[in-house]
C-alpha cells in the first residue's frame, strides 16, 4: 500500500511511519523538517508546509490511503490542512483517510446531544484545539470519503501494549489515558482493516 502521512515527525505520526515501513508499505512523509526523518528505502520525504494547499493536494497524488496526525499548534493549521487534504483526495481519487483527533469531539455520555468538549465532562477551560478538531470532523462527515477519526484521551508517550478499549463515537467508560504507541498501533491497523469507516473512535485503557 502507498500511504502518505501528514504530521509524520510527531509523537504519534512517527510511530505510524515506523509500523508502515516495518510492514513493507511505501510511505511518503510530508514534513516541515526533513532532517527529523530517518532514511529508509521505502520512505519518500516531501518537504512542505501543510498550509500550502497546492503542495498538499499534489502530495496526495498516487497514494492509496492518507493518514493525518497533525495537531492544532494554537493556529488554524489543522483546518487549513484538512481542507486541502480532502480536496486533494477528491482530485486524485483517493478515498481512505485515518486522522488523529481528540476525545473532546466524541459524544458526551452525560449530555448525549453535546460533544465532550462542550459538556460538563470536559475540564478544559480552553477549547480552541477541540473546536478545530470539531471542524475537521464536520468536513470529513460531508466529504463522501472513507474516513475514521481516532480520538485518544490524555496521550502520554509510551509503548504499545495492545491492551486498550475502543468504542465508537464515545470514550470508553472511565477512560483516562492511552499511550502514543497504542494510539498509533490502532490508527495504523484501522487504515487497512476498515472496521470503523464513518466513525469517531474513542480510545483508552
Amino acid at each position: 500500500m502507498k500511504i502518505i502521512i501528514f504530521g509524520a515527525t510527531g509523537r504519534t505520526g512517527s510511530e505510524i511511519v515506523r509500523r508502515a515501513l516495518q510492514d513493507g508499505h511505501e510511505v511518503t512523509a510530508f514534513v516541515r523538517s526533513p532532517e527529523k526523518c530517518e532514511p529508509h528505502e521505502q520512505l519518500t520525504v516531501l518537504e512542505g508546509n501543510v498550509r500550502d494547499a497546492d503542495s498538499v493536494k499534489k502530495a496526495v497524488a498516487g497514494a492509496d490511503a492518507v493518514v493525518s496526525a497533525l495537531g492544532t499548534d494554537k493556529t488554524t493549521t489543522l483546518t487549513e490542512a484538512a481542507a486541502a487534504i480532502i480536496e486533494g483526495m477528491k482530485e486524485h481519487g483517493v478515498s481512505r483517510i485515518v486522522t488523529i483527533g481528540t476525545a473532546g469531539i466524541l459524544q458526551s455520555r452525560t449530555e448525549p446531544s453535546k460533544l465532550r468538549y462542550q459538556s460538563s465532562e470536559s475540564h478544559r477551560k480552553l477549547t480552541f484545539a477541540a473546536e478545530e478538531h470539531h471542524k475537521v470532523f464536520e468536513m470529513l462527515q460531508g466529504s463522501g470519503l472513507d474516513w475514521t477519526i481516532v480520538c485518544p484521551t490524555y496521550l502520554p508517550d509510551g509503548e504499545a501494549t495492545g491492551n486498550y478499549r475502543v468504542e465508537r463515537d464515545v470514550l470508553p467508560e472511565e477512560g483516562a489515558r492511552i499511550t502514543t504507541g497504542d494510539t498509533a498501533a490502532f490508527a495504523y491497523d484501522e487504515l487497512s482493516k476498515n472496521e470503523h469507516i464513518g466513525y469517531r473512535v474513542g480510545l483508552s485503557y
